[in-house]
């Protein structure tokens, strides 16, 4: 995996801030510093991106390297084997093997106006009928990639932006809202809130449910803007993000391993020696930090109802550190934690972490890489390593305006070697912005599954990938 090497380079960057009242001889040696740290952040050898026609469909949405194929293989709107319409903003996901057919139980990161919607749930068994979020499970023949059942299978919850797998058979859906009964007003005084139930959980979908699961809302692991999860199989504890600007990085530890609707014990992250560390800007590129853990007393607090940042807030105050928009997460084999920081460093690129467990009290925490160069890498979100490989995929979600980003949205690969390669890029018409969201891969590595969020369409894409491995 990525950590099996010692990829971290030391990398001469520039930030973007500074080129504010240069003179133009000023300007242009910034201009050429830029372009040098650049190249020194970029792969070569990926090969170039060409727009490509789906396989069965015939409708262009990527550009991919020569020798790629893909699939269309669910849109929303499109009738489901249960009678229900495929919902919209297809989000986190992820693949499983159930017998002899891939199941992929995807998200769907529906906000509802953040107010209620009598009867909007998106299928049977609802935890709140007028919450339309929730999930869905496509099962697909491995051999010719058609889906030959999909259905609901979590239904009324909300804003159900990621997740992650278990290594049991699950996925975890998480909630990113703390929307409750209460009234609140957003940042334009509209009126929130008022939901028959409390939101901002996690929920546990098994990947061989055929029906929607029993909504159990697991409490244990923080009411909070969830994010993604991801579990070092060799512990069974449990990482979690959180999408705020003040975020924290959270473990949750089981009373009993695979058990999670028994409870356990929800922490935060924290730098050891240091109070209330800030990691957010001001990091170089491999630096590393000690790190240990402190206990959230109470991670399902009355008042996040009205403030999202409650279970954040207890983390601070015992000396936790604090991030900013923490969004995908990834396990490998080793129980290595990989995590993104979306709009993390100096030019509010994004930052790629690693959480290294060292003991069952205390870890190391290094920074992998952060863009210097937002046309290198801009705003990732959902992560995913692939298998039998070093590459680590990276969707970007970039289409925030007024934040000096870039129009177009890509899944970019971070290499061995540290740097970032071109994988695919959206080039729907129209549509260009939407997002990539839900990377994940077949158990042999061959298939990579994806949504395009706004463009409400997941895909099923494979190829020549012993041409990227010689590219490492």
């Amino acid at each position: 995996m990525i950590n099996r090497r010692n990829f971290l380079i030391q990398m001469a960057t520039v930030s973007a801030g500074v080129v504010v009242g240069f003179s133009g001889l000023q300007r242009r040696a910034f201009a050429l510093a830029a372009d040098a740290s650049l190249a020194s952040m970029r792969a070569h050898g990926f090969g170039e991106l060409f727009p490509t026609a789906t396989q069965n469909t015939g409708e262009i949405y990527l550009a991919l390297p020569k020798g790629f194929e893909y699939k269309l293989l669910s849109k929303v709107g499109s009738k489901m084997s249960d009678g229900h319409k495929t919902p919209a903003l297809p989000d986190g996901m992820a693949c499983f093997k159930v017998g002899e057919a891939f199941r992929l139980i995807r998200n769907h990161e529906i906000y509802n106006g953040e107010v209620p919607q009598p009867n909007s749930a998106i299928g049977a068994n609802p935890y709140d009928e007028t919450a339309a979020g929730g999930t869905t499970t496509l099962i697909i023949n491995p051999k010719t990639l058609e889906v030959v059942k999909d259905f609901v299978s979590l239904s009324g919850t909300l804003v159900n932006c990621a997740g992650g797998r278990t290594p049991w058979g699950s996925w975890i859906s998480c909630e990113e809202t703390t929307l409750g009964q209460a009234e609140r007003a957003d940042k334009t005084g509209k009126k929130i809130g008022t939901y028959p139930k409390s939101h901002g959980y996690c929920f546990e979908v098994q990947a061989s449910a055929n029906v929607p699961v029993p909504p159990i809302p697991l409490k244990a692991m923080g009411r909070f803007k969830h994010e993604a999860i991801a579990v070092d199989e060799h512990t069974g504890n449990i990482y979690l993000t959180e999408d705020a600007n003040t975020a924290g990085f959270y473990r949750f530890v089981p009373k009993r391993k695979q058990h999670l609707v028994e409870g356990g014990t929800l922490q935060m992250l924290k730098i050891k020696g240091k109070e209330s560390v800030d990691l957010r800007k001001g990091l170089k590129t491999g630096q590393h930090f000690k790190t240990k853990w402190v206990t959230i007393d109470n991670p399902d607090p009355v008042a996040a109802d009205l403030d999202e940042s409650a279970v954040y807030k207890q983390g601070l105050a015992k000396g936790g550190a604090t991030f900013t928009r923490l969004e995908g997460a990834y396990a490998d084999k080793q129980g290595h934690i990989y995590f993104v920081s979306t709009n993390g460093g100096e030019v509010e690129g994004g930052q790629v972490w690693r959480y290294e467990r060292k003991g069952k009290k205390s870890g190391e925490l290094t920074l992998i890489f952060e863009s210097h160069n937002r046309t290198v890498l801009d705003m990732p979100d959902n992560i995913c390593l692939q298998p039998n490989s070093e590459l680590l995929f990276l969707c970007e979600d970039s289409d925030y305006k007024g934040t000096g980003g870039t129009p177009e949205n890509y899944m970019r690969i971070l290499a061995p070697n540290g740097k970032i390669a071109d994988f695919a890029k959206n080039i729907t018409n129209g549509l260009e912005s939407s997002e990539f969201a839900g990377s994940t891969f077949s158990e042999d590595g061959k298939i990579l599954f994806v949504n395009l969020q706004a463009v409400g369409a997941t895909f099923a894409i494979w190829g020549n990938w012993d041409s990227f491995r010689q590219a490492e």
